[in-house]
């Protein structure tokens, strides 16, 4: 800048940099919103499972790896986009959930909790050797699709994966219509009754063992659903739910066990807390304050995560929405 004065330089030079660092932070906080609604809607059947039942269902995060698989397996078979391949996903994971509560977990309902978080947890290894059998340990993902590789610039440094922004709006569309069922419909009613006292709504004439049923094939299928989704930007291998499921674990907590809005929103706060280190680094990197290398907020983002579920549990035991549907 010839001609240009020192002073004068040296404000442009400042101004470039707050702007720069307000269009990381936009960045950090869309991708953050875009991230937690999807992996909100992982967290959802978990949430829709245990306010029906009062049980944990460890084997969450392999239904998500097998919408994963399913998502990515269908549209190479059938030729179908990726995101239109979430029907199959919905289908497949509702008739796997309602086979697994009617074989396997309406059993375990008998036995002591830890007999029925032991019971899940082996559910869990069963699914995820028989993937690892059928498919092999090596990564898969989707490599084609109309919206692969492609992007949106909405100005300010904010640029969408336009994978990302389809997933996120699928999801909020998904939570609604899910809200809606238990709001708004006969079986939304008679899920929330049998939620809040299973022995009235027998007496009522609500067939509770159905319900159960249901409500772990609904489980199944927001959760398929949400892997079919997820496949879209992030590659698959039978251990991919684990990760998942340690967060969903989380959103549902803060949330609120058996909450829907509260797992909606929990889950917009995971996602800003595992984008917002990456704007750390970059004022680390930046500005090169020393002290600021020694904080780790990348490399520990999921911590981060548990940190506020440690703190909501201490000054909010039930969670933000507190518990059941």
């Amino acid at each position: 800048m010839h001609g240009v004065p020192f002073e004068k330089r040296q404000r442009i030079d400042a101004g470039s940099s707050i702007m720069e660092m307000i269009d990381i932070l936009l960045s950090s906080l869309v991708a953050g919103l875009l991230f937690g609604s999807v992996i909100a809607l992982v967290a959802l059947g978990l949430t829709i499972i245990f306010g029906v039942m009062d049980i944990v269902n460890f084997s969450h995060g392999e239904f998500l790896m097998l919408g994963m698989y399913t998502g990515l397996f269908t549209s190479q078979i059938t030729g179908l986009e990726p995101l239109l391949t979430l029907p199959v996903a919905a289908l497949f994971g509702f008739l796997l959930g309602v086979l697994c509560y009617s074989g396997f977990v309406r059993y375990l309902l008998r036995g002591p909790m830890i007999a029925q978080l032991l019971g899940t947890f082996g559910l869990m290894l069963l699914l995820r050797n028989l993937a690892l059998m059928f498919f092999g340990p090596e990564d898969r993902a989707v490599m084609s699709g109309v919206l692969v590789g492609k992007s949106f610039d909405l100005g300010m440094g904010v640029i969408i994966p336009a994978t990302k922004l389809a997933a996120s709006v699928i999801s909020v569309l998904a939570f609604l219509g899910v809200w809606l069922l238990i709001n708004r419909t006969r079986f939304g009613k008679a899920l929330k009754a049998t939620s809040l006292n299973p022995q009235a709504a027998r007496y009522m004439g609500i067939p509770t063992e159905k319900m159960y049923a249901l409500a772990w094939g609904l489980g199944g299928a927001t959760v398929m659903v949400a892997g079919a989704i997820i496949v879209n930007f992030w590659s698959v291998t039978p251990f991919a739910g684990l990760l998942f499921t340690m967060m969903a674990f989380a959103i549902v907590a803060l949330g609120g066990f058996g909450s829907v809005p509260g797992a909606f929103f929990a889950g917009l706060v995971v996602g800003l807390i595992t984008e917002i280190p990456g704007f750390w680094d970059y004022l680390t990197y930046t500005f090169e304050v020393e002290w600021m290398y020694d904080v780790p907020m990348t490399s520990f983002k999921y911590m981060w995560v548990y940190l506020a579920y440690f703190l909501i549990m201490v000054f909010r035991p039930r969670g933000l929405f507190g518990w059941k549907l």
